[in-house]
């Protein structure tokens, strides 16, 4: 029999878990992006993840948070090191998608909530995190609610797959065309790792940890990798059909062997999650 995911774990909520939480705009952006999201969106390299078991309590046991989960590609990685976590996610597709994937995982909850409202108990995490999310989240809220939900000494993780600063010759050309063709583009890269934010809500200083990390795309899964992100103007559109074409084009001129490589940097920030003195 498949078993059904957890939406409340006893030992992780508190009285409030039976309000589920507004959903903003911001997140419903992904709602029709959801299946793109789950084959083309990359993961995160091995050394991310042992970096957080050596130095943020990521470790067989541990409670884990994380906040913004998405359709559960950390969530995973995160299972896999042994914890428990529980994945807050409030886009209801995002979040379908992860309890697909996660049901028989019995240390999977799957959590209809916020980052400013988790719904998760007082001080029952060792280890809070988000990656590729903070950038939709309301930095103040989400920092008093880190604070309570977090047991004293327990470190914040904010994780990023961004382009690397020396881009190759494929990726200027991509970030070339989409911006000729995705007005949104510029905002939404642009407010993602936003280091004043991020010392808001660390409450100060952080450390930064950097990791290589690529993706092998033919011309479908470029697409879909496209497609999968916010800013990407959707079918009915009139740039979409533009974007596509320059898409082949662009994939004609890079390709080698029928795939191109997608570079990124992963990108890990942390720190001590501190009350204010």
């Amino acid at each position: 029999m498949e078993r059904r995911p957890r939406t409340q774990a006893p030992a992780l909520c508190c009285g409030r878990a039976g309000t589920r939480p507004r959903m903003t705009d911001p997140t419903e952006r992904f709602s029709s992006r959801v299946d793109n999201y789950v084959r083309y969106r990359p993961s995160y390299p091995p050394a991310a993840l042992a970096f957080l078991g050596a130095h943020c309590g990521l470790r067989p046991g541990a409670y884990v948070a994380d906040v913004g989960s998405g359709t559960g590609i950390l969530t995973a990685l995160l299972l896999a090191a042994g914890a428990h976590v529980a994945a807050i996610e409030p886009n209801a597709g995002m979040r379908a998608a992860a309890e697909r994937a996660l049901a028989r995982e019995p240390r999977f909850v799957s959590i209809a909530a916020s980052a400013e409202a988790t719904s998760l108990a007082d001080g029952s995490i060792d280890l809070w995190i988000a990656a590729q999310a903070f950038h939709w989240f309301k930095v103040a809220a989400t920092r008093r609610e880190a604070l309570r939900v977090v047991r004293a000494g327990a470190y914040g993780a904010l994780l990023w797959n961004e382009h690397p600063a020396a881009g190759s010759a494929f990726l200027q050309d991509y970030e070339a065309l989409v911006r000729r063709h995705a007005p949104d583009y510029d905002q939404v890269v642009g407010s993602r790792v936003d280091a004043p934010a991020m010392r808001e809500f660390f409450g100060g200083e952080y450390a930064e940890e950097r990791f290589p990390n690529q993706q092998l795309f033919d011309l479908e899964g470029l697409t879909g990798r496209l497609m999968s992100s916010s800013y990407a103007p959707e079918p009915g559109h009139p740039q979409h059909a533009p974007l596509l074409e320059g898409l082949r084009v662009l994939f004609a001129r890079h390709e080698r062997g029928g795939r191109v490589v997608f570079p990124y940097v992963t990108i890990l920030d942390y720190a001590q999650l501190k009350p204010p003195r």
